[in-house]
């Protein structure tokens, strides 16, 4: 399959258009690939580390779902390192692809993959977009499960370096509906709310956000960017290899960007 080809699938599926108005999707360098046989580095982030990994891997596209270029640029300087990256991007014609909010919502995208791992029933998006789609995931817990049971299970499938809950939840609660949403999704508490869940798992909540859950009854439960998407981009890979692609690998120089002292 060209690279051209497998974009066209993918758009098919996670149509860039369904991006938010902030967000960049889609082609962040396309270097002149689009006829090439798809060999496909996958990643949450790209970064210069899997740009390296790439070139070692003689990989031609590198496909994201963070963006590369979040802002309009002003300038591109040695040693700064989007220049750097779009710099290899060139010349060792390696194209770089995202896929962010548009792959958010959609069925095997981030918010469906963590409902998935969870093995959540008759799930349903936080945020309703379109046809059935949607921001986050909510769903009831079958059998029901503990606080710690349910704790204890997103530690061992997701392996967050650190897992941050709300202080004042009981252990012992019987949690039967849970929300879930990858990535930074501190922002839907109030919508979290209005689901019914007793307990959201997503990431990047700050302090007076886990005010406002314990505020708001939901046991707030914070398990770190990198876990919670992560997932997503390893089911994406798993996609991509059912597909007649040349070669397509996840990542393994992916980095989560945060390390917590002992």
């Amino acid at each position: 399959m060209k690279i051209a080809d497998l974009i066209t699938w993918f758009e098919a599926w996670a149509n860039p258009a369904w991006c938010e108005s902030w967000d960049n999707c889609g082609w962040q360098i396309e270097p002149g690939v689009l006829q090439e046989k798809a060999r496909v580095l996958v990643c949450l982030t790209p970064t210069l580390a899997v740009m390296q990994e790439a070139i070692a891997l003689n990989a031609n596209l590198i496909f994201a779902h963070h963006p590369l270029i979040f802002n309009p640029l002003k300038s591109l300087r040695t040693g700064e390192a989007i220049a750097e990256m779009v710099r290899l991007a060139f010349t060792q014609n390696i194209g770089i692809y995202s896929a962010h909010t548009n792959f958010d919502q959609v069925q095997d995208g981030t918010a469906d993959v963590l409902a998935q791992i969870l093995e959540l029933k008759e799930v349903t998006p936080i945020v309703p977009t379109q046809g059935g789609l949607g921001y986050g995931r909510v769903g009831l817990l079958e059998p029901f499960l503990t606080l710690q049971e349910l704790l204890a299970i997103i530690q061992k499938r997701l392996a967050p370096p650190n897992l941050i809950f709300s202080p004042s939840a009981d252990l012992q609660q019987t949690i039967s509906r849970v929300a879930v949403l990858g990535g930074s999704g501190a922002g839907y508490i109030s919508a979290v709310a209005k689901t019914g869940a007793e307990a959201y798992l997503t990431s990047d909540c700050k302090f007076h956000q886990f005010q406002e859950s314990r505020d708001r009854n939901i046991i707030l439960i914070d398990a770190g960017h990198y876990a919670t998407e992560r997932p997503a981009c390893d089911r994406l890979a798993q996609k991509f290899q059912s597909l007649n692609l040349d070669w397509v690998q996840l990542s393994q120089k992916d980095e989560d960007f945060r390390q917590f002292f002992a």
